[in-house]
């Protein structure tokens, strides 16, 4: 069912309180010293949530868009994509195969760290799930959120999300986020290995010389120039990211990065090029096949499945492109293993970083009253 804002203080944005980084970590600063023994500790996979069915469709977009004059008919819209896959999004299952892998993980390494997974926009909501961590005695919850890069709706809202379920149970678990993972061997690794596969699906004659095209959800350009506390580190972040990937499978090899899924009126500049517009580009240059590494995102999601495998590559097909989409990091054991690497990294006191420890004017974006939606197009994961 649709779940109301709870503001983190009435009359006040949360871009505007400079306060909010300390806050948003439980009214504690980031660890900087191993965790007190004894202490019950958690770890929350925090995600954007989907629908689950027909039905829950709408109240769903409307959860997402609520508050941002988002019309009724551009939510029609995305409601088709949804119902197009019988109003289920894949994401549930995608973040309920993650949890598992998470905790196996965890006990084969003896570990032993409950795993509890919480959402911004649908069921299981991140209050409720912060409210059964109050009642199992849960002292300080660790929140990877699943999204590996700086920005308003992947880095900040996240927090954001912690202190607004902090504020609705009225305490619980401190907090603090792991930090941002778009660097780390083990996503590299994930991404690194879907992009080989992917290339051994082309024709031999294609995979020395396909386009290589790493893509990711566009964002609004100002939104863009303000991610993280030097500027721009939304796009730095993925164009290293994209680097390591391709590096890892054939080194120095050119690759693009274009994005996929804006939103919002077409006045609002938001980053280009679209991979649509991209694969068009590259057929009047000439090229004649393209493998698309959706390394922006964190599972094979509705924005994925559909603005990839539906759209980019229809019109792939119309151009002639032969075209190929590699995986995205999902339950890749490296992947998996690096979650563990962050608990232990911050479980340790060691000293924390961008992601964790975010400056007051990080991911700084001043907001009109009604704005469109940034962290789905329009309403999508």
């Amino acid at each position: 069912m649709p779940r109301a804002t709870v503001d983190l203080n009435p009359g006040q944005r949360p871009d505007e309180d400079p306060s909010l980084a300390v806050r948003n970590n439980g009214g504690m600063p980031p660890a900087a010293a191993p965790a007190p023994a004894g202490r019950r500790e958690a770890l929350l996979v925090l995600s954007f949530g989907g629908p689950r069915g027909h039905d829950d469709v709408m109240p769903f977009l409307e959860n997402v868009t609520r508050g941002r004059g988002v019309p009724r008919e551009r939510l029609l819209d995305v409601a088709e994509h949804y119902h197009h896959f019988g109003g289920v999004s894949p994401i549930n299952a995608q973040n309920q195969a993650l949890v598992a892998a998470i905790e196996a993980d965890l006990a084969a390494a003896g570990v032993d760290l409950p795993v509890y997974w919480g959402n911004r926009n649908w069921d299981p909501y991140v209050e409720d799930v912060w409210q059964q961590m109050t009642d199992d005695g849960i002292e300080h919850a660790y929140v990877l959120a699943t999204s590996a890069y700086a920005s308003y709706s992947g880095c900040r809202q996240y927090h954001e999300d912690v202190a607004r379920a902090r504020i609705a149970t009225g305490g619980g678990p401190t907090a603090e986020k792991l930090p941002h993972y778009f660097d780390t061997p083990g996503f590299v690794r994930a991404n690194a290995d879907a992009l080989a596969a992917a290339l051994a699906q082309l024709p031999e004659e294609h995979r020395a010389t396909a386009r290589l095209v790493a893509t990711a959800h566009s964002i609004p350009d100002a939104m863009a120039a303000v991610a993280g506390p030097e500027g721009h580190a939304y796009e730095n972040e993925l164009t290293a990211a994209a680097r390591a990937v391709v590096d890892a499978v054939d080194p120095g090899r050119e690759f693009d990065l274009v994005w996929q899924s804006r939103s919002g009126p077409p006045s609002v500049p938001w980053l280009e090029p679209d991979v649509n517009d991209h694969l068009r580009a590259l057929h009047e240059n000439g090229e004649t096949a393209v493998v698309v590494f959706p390394v922006g995102f964190v599972s094979d999601h509705l924005e994925v499945i559909w603005d990839l495998d539906n759209e980019a590559e229809e019109t792939a097909g119309e151009l002639g492109l032969v075209f190929v989409r590699a995986g995205t990091a999902g339950t890749h054991p490296a992947f998996v293993a690096m979650v563990r690497e962050l608990l232990q990294e911050r479980r340790s006191g060691a000293e924390p970083r961008l992601g964790t420890n975010c400056p007051a004017a990080c991911c700084f974006v001043q907001r009109p009253a009604s704005r469109p939606a940034v962290d789905g197009a329009a309403a999508r994961e």
